[in-house]
């Protein structure tokens, strides 16, 4: 019986540390793909290399730990990493609930679209921004009254600006130009949504919004909408496997420390 029971614990260990490996990968693959690195796939890194040593070096892992328990300090400080572990692991879990209610918070009656803007790479939308674009034009086609909003400034490395870039691709596909309107001083989300929301009370727009941006990105994006007053809805574009577990875990450091801030 204990027999069957250490091969079921190995098993499971091992299983473990290829998920652990395969995750490490999927946070890898940003950086060597397009050169992405930032909070999320260095700390999806980071901890996806922990724990696969500790699946694979479990029994040095155990021992360790049981030495450090020898002694008050060590129990000490064991109680207070599996805490913290714990904590993490609940804000974790309840902020991807919030994500996923927030990227499914579809549109009610007639509002304004804002399309959030994404890096452009010369004078054309990157994969990201093509994929925001693309929805938005699926559901602008749909709804000829409604407007729409473009918001996003001109980076460092940009030929253009963000909205100056959704501008033509959205008329390329067939929006009037009329049902466009361009805001490209933001830098930022919070920035795309306050200046976004000056546009609409000049032009006497919908007050209502529907954001339009990846869905990891909705719920930031509706907490500084709240902060302007803004009721705002939610369309969501898809995000490419390869990149979503990086961008998953970035948010998570963005919207805790625009919720603290």
């Amino acid at each position: 019986m204990k027999v069957k029971t250490k091969k079921v614990k190995s098993m499971i260990q091992i299983i473990l540390a290829i998920i652990f490996i395969v995750l490490f990968v999927l946070f890898l693959l940003p950086f060597i793909g397009a050169g992405i690195i930032n909070a999320g796939n260095a700390a999806g890194l980071i901890v996806c290399a922990f724990l696969a040593v500790i699946c694979i070096f479990h029994r040095s892992f155990g021992e360790f730990i049981n030495r450090l328990r020898e002694n008050t300090a060590g129990r000490i400080a064991v109680s207070l990493c599996g805490g913290f572990v714990v904590i993490c692991l609940a804000a974790a879990v309840v902020m991807s609930i919030f994500m996923i209610r927030a990227a499914t918070d579809k549109p009610v009656g007639n509002t304004t679209v804002v399309v959030l803007g994404c890096q452009v790479r010369g004078t054309s939308p990157s994969l990201m921004l093509r994929r925001r674009l693309d929805t938005a034009y699926e559901y602008l086609a749909e709804h000829d009254e409604i407007c729409v909003v473009v918001s996003g400034g001109q980076g460092g490395d940009e030929e253009i600006s963000e909205a100056e870039c959704m501008y033509r691709y959205l008329v390329s596909k067939g929006i009037s130009e009329e049902r466009i309107y361009i805001e490209d001083n933001s830098a930022n989300t919070q920035e795309n949504i306050r200046f976004s929301r000056k546009i609409i009370e000049s032009e006497g727009l919908p007050s209502d919004i529907t954001i339009v941006t990846d869905g990891f990105h909705q719920l930031r994006a509706d907490i500084f909408a709240k902060r302007e007053g803004i009721r705002s809805y939610n369309i969501s574009s898809g995000t490419p496997m390869w990149l979503l577990p990086t961008y998953w875990v970035r948010e998570w450091f963005g919207i805790l420390y625009y919720s603290i801030f």
